[in-house]
């Protein structure tokens, strides 16, 4: 049953994970947008969560491959599958933003372009919440009884 639930709140649990660490990114750029020689950085989010979405996917499915299981000592414990890591992106692994207009001091900050991303970057993010609260709700409506 865990392990349902796991999958039912996956893809939100996991887009709002890297809509949060965009988040941060953005807001580095912002914040060095007067560094010199600073690269603003940004992922493109549908690749990246299609990619950690199938990372998280095939590590389930190692997990659930019949006759490898846990030792069972009782007919009270329930089967389950490891915890998946969310693992979280390092700058090295982050991809540069494509120069729209560069800058005499080698910053490739546009704050206008920044500012616009991290606006919608926060919009998506609130979506996702309320999707989120929208799933619990179903949830707990039919927990409830469906009152």
């Amino acid at each position: 049953m865990a392990g349902k639930l796991d999958d039912y709140l996956n893809f939100n649990q996991t887009a709002l994970n890297l809509r949060s660490q965009r988040q941060q990114i953005l807001a580095s750029n912002i914040a060095n947008a007067d560094t010199p020689n600073y690269k603003a950085r940004d992922i493109d989010f549908a690749g990246t969560l299609k990619n950690k979405l199938k990372a998280a996917q095939s590590s389930s499915s190692v997990a659930q491959v019949p006759g490898v299981g846990m030792a069972v000592t009782s007919p009270m414990h329930l089967a389950g599958k490891p915890p998946v890591a969310t693992p979280t992106m390092h700058s090295d692994d982050l991809p540069y933003r494509t120069v729209d207009q560069p800058s005499l001091d080698g910053n490739t900050v546009d704050l206008d372009v920044e500012r616009n991303q991290f606006a919608d970057n926060g919009l998506h993010y609130e979506a996702t919440v309320t999707a989120v609260n929208g799933q619990i709700k179903s949830l707990m409506s039919v927990i409830q009884g469906g009152n």
